[in-house]
């Protein structure tokens, strides 16, 4: 049974965690947002959400021996990833040659203490155990019903990203957001709310994780967006869209696909994103497969970037 991303997510976040900070020195402030060929490829372990969820450790193999690098986790509960403490996650991935550079956490309005003025002891763990992990970005791929239809809200929160850009940057991470369609489906005081969490995050402490699919039925083009805001994506969710026969992922009637099978000019948007987008990191996300299993369509998305020269 196909349990959708937004279902998945509002759900785990009322169960996602954070905590105590790491010194600057533990990852080297010089060159932490870099790598050596300027560029990464990995996967995000929604894409294969079943599998992880009977068997995290087989999985993370499989996945190993087709070629992927790095992962980008969509599971953190009670301070755990896929069951796993994140010391013992850690050795599972440096053994099996992987890293995890980034990950899924919702923040939610109730993450921030606001008698208090600061995050929430689980907030801060959650960043906490994020560095223990290996992690680089933690990203927020969610924004609560709630803050979408008040200007005022909305505006609140995301200085309360701009925070979070700050405290994650004491323990050598940096704080990001991942969008769906919503941002594109919804305006506030006239202007489209990717626009304004654009405008009102500093990309200095906030980057974006732009998903190419997510905002294709809700009218969103991403060589428009990145054309636009050129710099501003440090990371990427790599997908292509079909024509779904049912509502879709996003209820919109579209649906993940392979790589290079659909109707996104793939290729070209990550092309761009490369030459001017600002991005380095570039995770593929299947989330409907079309017959095939989830292993074999990672496999063959890997091949389509590889052939693409990535």
């Amino acid at each position: 049974m196909k349990v959708s991303r937004r279902k998945f997510l509002m759900k785990g976040s009322m169960s996602f965690a954070g905590t105590m900070l790491l010194p600057k020195s533990f990852f080297g402030m010089s060159n932490i947002f870099h790598f050596s060929d300027n560029h990464i490829i990995g996967i995000q372990l929604y894409s294969v959400r079943d599998d992880m969820k009977n068997d995290p450790l087989g999985t993370l193999k499989q996945l190993s021996a087709i070629g992927y690098k790095n992962v980008e986790h969509a599971d953190y509960i009670d301070r755990k990833f896929y069951g796993y403490t994140p010391v013992e996650l850690k050795k599972i991935l440096d053994d099996l040659g992987l890293k995890m550079p980034s990950g899924h956490t919702v923040m939610n309005d109730a993450d921030w203490d606001k008698a208090a003025n600061d995050f929430t002891d689980k907030w801060k763990q959650t960043i906490e155990d994020a560095a223990t992990v290996g992690q680089q970005y933690v990203i927020s791929p969610w924004l609560d019903e709630s803050l979408r239809k008040d200007y005022n809200d909305l505006i609140r929160f995301l200085d309360v990203f701009n925070k979070c850009g700050e405290l994650c940057k004491k323990s050598g991470l940096k704080f990001g957001y991942h969008n769906h369609d919503f941002e594109f489906k919804y305006s506030l005081n006239g202007k489209q709310i990717y626009d304004i969490i654009l405008d009102k995050t500093d990309p200095n402490l906030v980057l974006q994780q732009i998903d190419i699919g997510n905002m294709y039925g809700a009218g969103g083009r991403a060589l428009d967006i990145i054309k636009k805001h050129p710099g501003r994506f440090v990371s990427m969710h790599v997908k292509d869209e079909i024509k779904s026969h049912g509502k879709g992922e996003m209820n919109d009637n579209y649906e993940s696909t392979i790589l290079g099978k659909g109707i996104l000019p793939v290729k070209e948007i990550i092309d761009l994103a490369r030459k001017s987008g600002g991005t380095t990191e570039f995770i593929i996300e299947q989330e409907s497969y079309q017959g095939k299993t989830p292993i074999e369509c990672a496999k063959e998305d890997l091949k389509a970037l590889q052939n693409w020269g990535y």
